[in-house]
């Protein structure tokens, strides 16, 4: 784990329960790091399905490029997930590529899989090949560590700048049978929607097909993965995966319409979405845990868009680190957003607080209220803008000092 751990951080770590179908290993490769986890492998049985979301940037790395090439593709033999930690492998141009490939053949012999059915997920520095050899020595250790059990060192193994690990369940009634929904991410800097630096992987067993799991997948990462932000700053590496063993004992989900689907998704949105705030909660030096939430706007892409600008703000957060109720600059951050806003029509509100209306401070503003609230690991800004019925919550952290500290010895 890198350094002290973040303050906001779970007092617990959940340990993930056993899914059938599931294997999971995490072992150290010296990839970059010495002393530590860095070589994740997750292997679903014959049968199983995968879905998974990728970073939109136009630089994305060779495993990117590969998983999305093959993703849905998958054979009938089962599927595996191999990630690295310390090397994303991103602009790295035919050698990254080559180095991508070569781990997956390497790990396809020795698990009995056809290429075609690996992905691969490598996050750290970027601009430097991925140390193929390294990877590829440690996968005879990696495949005789898979176990039901071993999540907790497979979501180690994942860690860059991450203080620890982020974990989350949850167990579900589908008409009778009861299903798992697990996950580990990580995620610490580098942090915008779109994905972000950060890697997510859950596993399910329920029995469901690869469109509708990938359709729960795209719709809940929308309001997770896609509503954070640490620093504005998008990923060449995202990917988040979810696979299904479908071993449980029911029908197949494959219908939208399926009251069980409906069940599944919003378990899916519950266990993305606590993922999600785990990356928050360790953001890179945060020291709070900040909600932005818009309403009144005019759609919900619009009210994103204003939430975003707010969140991204480096003075508004630099507010929030100082304990400063500014507010102005959060008007400032909604002007700038390019969305339609009135002056006239703008309300704040930092915590319960009626902070401005009406175009001006409320009259019954105090500010020694506010700047109490901001004392708080948890600050709460709401802005009403308005204009509509559009909506949307995005969750940030403050900017502080040991975030300029993390980021200027990365490569050191």
């Amino acid at each position: 784990m890198a350094g002290t751990i973040s303050p906001l951080a779970p007092k617990n770590i959940i340990e993930l329960p056993p899914i059938e179908g599931v294997r999971f290993s995490g072992i150290e490769a010296g990839v970059k790091y010495k002393n530590r986890l860095d070589l994740m492998l997750m292997h679903f049985c014959a049968g199983s399905v995968m879905a998974g979301v990728f970073t939109k940037s136009l630089t994305r790395s060779a495993p990117v490029l590969h998983c999305q090439d093959i993703l849905g593709g998958e054979g009938d033999d089962g599927i595996a997930i191999l990630a690295n930690s310390g090397n994303s492998n991103a602009f790295t141009g035919s050698a990254g590529n080559d180095a991508t490939i070569a781990c997956i053949n390497e790990l396809g012999a020795r698990i009995g899989l056809n290429p075609s059915s690996i992905h691969m997920a490598s996050t750290g520095v970027i601009g430097e090949v991925l140390a193929a050899d390294r990877v590829i020595e440690g996968l005879d250790k990696a495949v005789a560590e898979l176990s039901p059990d071993g999540s907790m060192n497979a979501a180690k193994a994942v860690m860059t700048t991450d203080t620890f690990p982020k974990t989350a369940f949850t167990n579900i009634d589908l008409d009778g049978v009861n299903v798992t929904i697990s996950g580990f991410a990580k995620g610490s800097g580098m942090i915008a929607p779109d994905m972000a630096t950060m890697l997510g992987f859950l596993a399910t067993d329920a029995n469901i097909s690869q469109e509708l799991l990938q359709r729960a997948l795209t719709a809940t990462t929308e309001k997770s993965f896609n509503a954070i932000t640490v620093d504005s700053d998008m990923s060449t590496s995202d990917s988040v995966y979810l696979g299904a063993t479908r071993k449980a004992d029911m029908s197949e989900i494959i219908d939208a319409n399926d009251p069980r689907f409906l069940t599944f998704q919003s378990a899916l949105q519950n266990i993305m979405t606590n993922l999600a705030h785990q990356i928050i909660r360790d953001g890179e030096g945060a020291s709070k845990f900040v909600t932005i939430e818009i309403t009144g706007a005019t759609s919900n892409a619009s009210a994103k868009k204003i939430a975003m600008s707010v969140a991204n703000s480096p003075l508004v957060k630099t507010a929030i680190a100082g304990e400063d109720p500014n507010w102005g600059r959060m008007v400032m951050a909604v002007g700038k957003a390019g969305e339609p806003a009135d002056r006239d029509r703008l309300q704040i509100w930092i915590g319960d607080h009626l902070v401005a209306k009406n175009g001006a401070v409320h009259s019954e503003y105090q500010e020694p209220i506010a700047a109490a609230h901001m004392k708080g690991d948890n600050v709460n800004i709401r802005m009403d803008i308005g204009l509509g019925k559009g909506c949307f919550t995005v969750w940030t952290c403050d900017f502080t000092k040991r975030y300029i500290e993390i980021n200027a010895d990365y490569r050191s």
